[in-house]
């Protein structure tokens, strides 16, 4: 059955929170604040956290700065991957994707379009693998955030989930 096992140990992972905007500051980012609070509500580490402006280099850089960190185990991005010229974080992080996490899409949109119905088709919401970390990319409100983390990359963050989880994968990522 799936969900979580209580009677096994879980293992916090170090999780980086990227918001990507040109209007949010650390005043006013409330998507970046709910992950923020819910990866250590969740038990995990919040292993770094910054707010980048709508500029392709600029993301890629700093998503590449936290991929080459070696205590980083997950970046989640919030913001820039609507359509609007300055949506740009697929972009800039996609190329950096060793391997597509197609799946994280398909089940968002379907949970997404639940909240929202056929607006999520307005989202270019993605994720990836690259040197070893796992790469999410949501969309920048409080409802994507909410919809991402509380039903999906939470449970698979979460070594305790059944029958399998991302988390347990880590270790074999690297394997050649």
């Amino acid at each position: 059955m799936a969900g979580i096992d209580k009677d096994l140990i879980f293992k916090p992972l170090r999780i980086a929170v990227l918001t990507v905007s040109d209007t949010r500051t650390v005043k006013t980012d409330s998507s970046g604040d709910l992950l923020a609070g819910r990866i250590e509500t969740a038990g995990h580490k919040l292993a770094g956290r910054k707010i980048v402006k709508d500029d392709k280099k600029a993301v890629t850089a700093h998503v590449s700065e936290w991929i080459d960190a070696s205590d980083i185990d997950v970046i989640i991005t919030t913001g820039g991957t609507g359509l609007t010229g300055r949506d740009i974080t697929v972009e800039a992080v996609s190329p950096l994707f060793e391997k597509t996490i197609d799946g994280f899409s398909v089940i968002f949109h379907k949970l997404s379009f639940e909240s929202i119905g056929v607006s999520t088709l307005q989202s270019r919401a993605c994720a990836g693998l690259a040197n070893n970390s796992f790469i999410f990319c949501l969309p920048g409100s409080n409802g994507a955030v909410k919809d991402g983390w509380d039903k999906v990359i939470s449970a698979q963050l979460d070594s305790r989930h059944r029958p399998c989880n991302m988390a347990e994968l880590i270790p074999r990522l690297s394997e050649r």
